[in-house]
């Protein structure tokens, strides 16, 4: 079954909430998983958690039902420190900032369905509160403060992906033609083990292929349907 309303987190809730039109359907049964909107027969799915948690639902329902996947990549985080009580003791922006092919570590997990005609990805690129509750473990000087919970700030943007060609523009024009995933990672500014969950969710799609090695690495190129896109 689908988040309940009395389980869902407060960035759940408020993308929900945002995403909402009126007349659409909220916590809808459907085909015996609960369905966060339901807009004239299309089925909108916000996934903050998991996504193991969600291919079975997609897989069930892709093959009878228009999906949009609508998933928050935080861009700018606010580190919110709480007390036991819940009183903000401070708000610090955070020094990493975020990009939409972070969402590249979670859609590794549903490559399966994401070149389903039925789904839409729509990536939601937020600001977000990152509440972390004084306590916790111990470390050397008190309790390292833990996470509790995220809360959305805005979202600032919104980036819809349906097809190979929309997938492939994940990939930086800069790139050579053939590239391997080192050469890819330093092309999008984060850490080798993300361009690889990067190439390997492109190749299920059919945006890249793999022509070659060198070494032990893969060597991919774009597939004829894809084209060189932009930085992300």
């Amino acid at each position: 079954m689908g988040v309940g309303t009395l389980q869902e987190s407060p960035l759940h809730a408020a993308l929900k909430a945002w995403l909402q039109q009126p007349g659409d359907g909220v916590e809808v049964p459907v085909d015996g998983y609960v369905v966060d909107l339901v807009r004239d027969g299309l089925l909108i799915e916000v996934q903050t958690g998991s996504f193991s948690s969600i291919r079975r639902k997609l897989h069930d329902l892709l093959d009878v039902h228009p999906i949009w996947l609508v998933v928050p990549v935080p861009l700018v985080r606010w580190i919110v420190r709480v007390d036991a009580a819940g009183v903000q003791v401070s708000r610090r922006r955070s020094p990493k900032r975020g990009a939409l092919v972070d969402a590249f570590a979670e859609l590794v997990h549903v490559v399966s369905a994401l070149g389903h005609p039925n789904l839409t990805v729509q990536l939601a690129g937020t600001h977000e509160d990152e509440l972390r509750v004084d306590g916790g473990r111990r470390r050397r000087r008190g309790r390292a403060p833990t996470v509790s919970s995220r809360r959305l700030v805005e979202v600032a943007t919104l980036r819809r992906v349906a097809d190979v060609a929309d997938w492939a523009a994940f990939v930086p024009a800069g790139l050579p033609a053939a590239f391997t995933t080192a050469e890819l990672a330093v092309a999008i500014g984060r850490p080798r083990r993300l361009a690889q969950q990067m190439a390997y969710t492109l190749r299920g799609v059919g945006a890249l292929q793999p022509v070659g090695k060198r070494g032990n690495a893969i060597v991919y190129a774009r597939s004829a349907a894809g084209a060189p896109g932009d930085s992300v």
